[in-house]
């Protein structure tokens, strides 16, 4: 499924984001892809990140996660700073590696006034996920949505 054009670059919905957000600018969030239908977002490896046993905190997953759907809604509709995260749910399928992590975003249902997104995590080098991260974003009121 394809959705329409972007409408921001990857650098633009990044620097939103870091500008929104300054703790993304410290966890070191890199939007590095907008596609049609979302966008990948990765998080460098921070040893501050682990947990007891030497995993990847469930926060860290999650913040990452989130910005991913920000990052997808950012890209599909333009500057929609006031959007924000009304639900999230997560699933730790299984233990990431301590490496770079990467959230691949896709927008699942847009409507006008709410969004929902999947999101999967990946540690860098691995093809299976070890999280998935479903979540509704509040849309603000758009002029073009009458």
């Amino acid at each position: 499924m394809s959705g329409p054009e972007p409408r921001l670059s990857a650098a633009e919905v990044e620097r939103i984001i870091h500008e929104g957000v300054p703790e993304s600018v410290e966890q070191g969030l890199a939007v590095t892809a907008i596609t049609d239908v979302g966008a990948v977002v990765c998080s460098p490896y921070r040893e501050i990140a682990l947990r007891p046993g030497g995993t990847i905190s469930g926060p860290t997953m999650m913040a990452l996660a989130d910005a991913a759907m920000y990052a997808a809604l950012l890209g599909r509709l333009g500057d929609v700073r006031m959007a924000v995260t009304s639900e999230l749910s997560a699933r730790f399928l299984r233990r990431p590696a301590p490496v770079d992590l990467e959230a691949r975003a896709e927008i699942v249902r847009l409507g006008r006034r709410q969004a929902v997104i999947e999101v999967r995590i990946y540690s860098v080098g691995d093809p299976d996920p070890v999280a998935l991260v479903v979540g509704t974003y509040a849309l603000p009121a758009r002029a073009d949505a009458r």
